[in-house]
């Protein structure tokens, strides 16, 4: 539920945040926390005032609505994600899982249904920003170096990764699922795992590991109904086949 903010986080990482909903309250509290947590906000209620701010100011992060007036949250990530990559945590109003999955497979990189915490919401923000930041931010050592297999490649310090040479357009989620997956080639990882390990979290919604998958396959693939890469292993979970050559899955037209 939607509280007062608490007290600020001094020692909270910065960061610039556009938040988009129509509705003042929740943008109200929702930019009330962010401040709280550190980082900078600014505010649209609705899609074309969202994109005028983004195309002024790129923003670190967007919270954005999925239910806005004229043009929905799905039409808006599409959009920014067109001007360039930026991580988006989308915002329903309602528990329909054809609406969430929809949100992520639009590009979101993360989903959070109202009613929410507010704190949840400032984690939610944390981790993701923090991921984002891994390639650019400063490092002792030297820069690591890319690597892959079967015809992947991934350069983790361009955050860039191709298949037999084309480039793959993967959202900030989809690159650390497949960076993860590369380096424990043939090792099976449940979806808690991969929830714990990926998106850094103990909570949360097991069907965004699922969707992930299935984007995933349908970039790396060649037949992402029949996946010969990442592969289904029914009852645990998922694991990648560097060998890719064998059969495919059976009955691997499901998660």
């Amino acid at each position: 539920m939607l509280t007062t903010p608490p007290t600020a986080r001094p020692d909270a990482p910065a960061g610039w945040v556009l938040v988009v909903d129509d509705d003042p309250t929740v943008a109200e509290v929702v930019a009330g926390y962010l401040d709280r947590a550190g980082y900078g906000v600014e505010r649209a209620d609705d899609g074309p005032c969202a994109l005028e701010r983004f195309a002024v100011r790129r923003p670190d992060l967007v919270v954005l609505d999925l239910m806005l007036p004229g043009m929905d949250g799905f039409e808006v990530c599409r959009r920014m994600r067109a001007r360039g990559p930026v991580p988006v945590i989308m915002l329903t109003a309602r528990g329909d899982e054809d609406d969430r999955v929809l949100g992520l497979e639009t590009g979101a990189d993360d989903y959070v249904t109202k009613p929410f915490s507010p704190r949840e919401l400032v984690l939610r923000v944390d981790s993701v920003l923090r991921r984002s930041r891994t390639a650019t931010g400063p490092d002792a050592g030297r820069p690591p170096a890319p690597f892959g297999g079967a015809g992947l490649v991934l350069d983790p310090a361009a955050r860039s990764a191709t298949r037999d040479g084309a480039v793959l357009a993967l959202t900030l989620r989809e690159f650390d699922l497949l960076a993860y997956l590369l380096r424990h080639p043939g090792q099976v990882f449940t979806r808690e795992e991969l929830m714990r390990e990926v998106w850094g979290w103990d909570f949360g919604d097991l069907s965004t590991v699922t969707v992930h998958v299935r984007r995933l396959r349908g970039k790396v693939e060649a037949d992402p109904a029949r996946p010969r890469l990442i592969r289904t292993v029914w009852g645990v979970g998922y694991r990648l086949d560097l060998q890719g050559g064998s059969a495919p899955d059976a009955g691997s037209g499901t998660p």
